[in-house]
C-alpha cells in the first residue's frame, strides 16, 4: 500500500507536548537537500521495505500506550495512498501528525483536513530552493503548501535547518521576517547535524555561531520560537 523505510516505536519529541508517538518513516523524496541526515530514505523504491500490515499490527497492540502516529520521511506526500494510511491510523484511535516539505500541494490538500498536526520544513527563501534542495523545482509548490497550511487552522510548526555556510545571519533573518509576515507564529530553527549527512563538504565545514542579536531578533518575530541545538 505504501513504501515504509522504518518504524520508530516510541518518540516523545516528534509530536507536540511530549505526546508518546510512533514515527513511520515513508520511503522516497525527490529532493537532495545538502544537509539531509536521512539520505537512505531518498530512493523511492528499495528491494525490501517494511510492509504496512506489520506496522498496523504494531499499532493495534500499542493502543492505550501510544497516543499519536507521525508520518515522516522522506517526503510522505510523495505517496498517492497517504490518505488511506491517515484514515486507517485514525480508525485505530490515534492522532495523526505529518512531517512534510510541501512538495506536493494537491496531495497535502487531500489529507490536511484529517490531520491533527503538521511539522512543515522550509528550506530557504521560496525563490532560492534549488540551492538547498539540489532540484530546479519546488519553491513554488512549497510556498503554496505553506499558505494552505496557514489557512487551514490545523496545528503546526514551521521549521528550518540552518548551517552557517548555507545562510548568512542576515539571510536567515530575512527568511524569518518573511515567514512572520505570512502569519507563521510557531517557528523552530534547527542547527545542522552532521550525523548521517553524505555531503562531505558540508559536514566538514565548521559551524559559525549565530550572532546573539540576530537570534533575539528572530525570537521576537514569533509567538513561539525554539532553537534546536545540534
Amino acid at each position: 500500500m505504501i513504501d515504509i523505510g522504518s518504524l520508530l516505536p516510541l518518540s516523545t519529541t516528534d509530536y507536540p507536548g511530549g505526546v508518546p508517538a510512533a514515527v513511520v518513516f515513508l520511503q522516497g523524496c525527490p529532493w537532495r537537500c545538502a544537509y539531509c541526515h536521512n539520505p537512505s530514505l531518498q530512493p523511492r523504491h528499495l528491494a525490501s521495505t517494511l510492509p504496512w500490515s506489520r506496522v498496523e499490527r504494531f499499532l493495534e497492540k500499542r493502543r492505550g500506550e501510544l497516543e499519536a502516529v507521525v508520518l515522516s520521511g522522506g517526503e510522505p506526500t510523495l505517496h498517492a495512498s497517504l490518505g488511506v494510511v491517515v484514515e486507517r491510523v485514525q480508525e485505530l484511535g490515534y492522532k495523526v501528525g505529518l512531517h512534510t516539505a510541501g512538495i506536493y500541494p494537491r496531495r497535502l490538500a487531500a489529507v490536511l483536513p484529517r490531520l491533527d498536526w503538521v511539522g512543515f520544513d522550509v528550506k530557504a527563501r521560496f525563490d532560492d530552493y534549488a540551492r538547498v534542495t539540489g532540484r530546479s523545482l519546488g519553491g513554488e509548490a512549497a510556498d503554496e503548501s505553506l499558505q494552505m497550511l496557514l489557512d487551514s487552522g490545523v496545528g503546526h510548526e514551521v521549521r528550518l535547518t540552518w548551517h552557517s555556510s548555507l545562510f548568512a545571519p542576515d539571510a536567515l533573518l530575512e527568511i524569518a521576517n518573511g515567514l512572520a509576515r505570512r502569519g507563521v507564529r510557531n517557528f523552530a530553527l534547527q542547527e545542522f547535524r552532521p550525523g548521517g549527512c553524505r555531503n562531505p563538504d558540508l559536514a566538514a565545514e565548521p559551524m559559525q555561531p549565530l550572532p546573539a542579536d540576530v537570534l533575539e531578533a528572530i525570537e521576537r518575530l514569533f509567538t513561539r520560537f525554539e532553537l534546536r541545538r545540534a
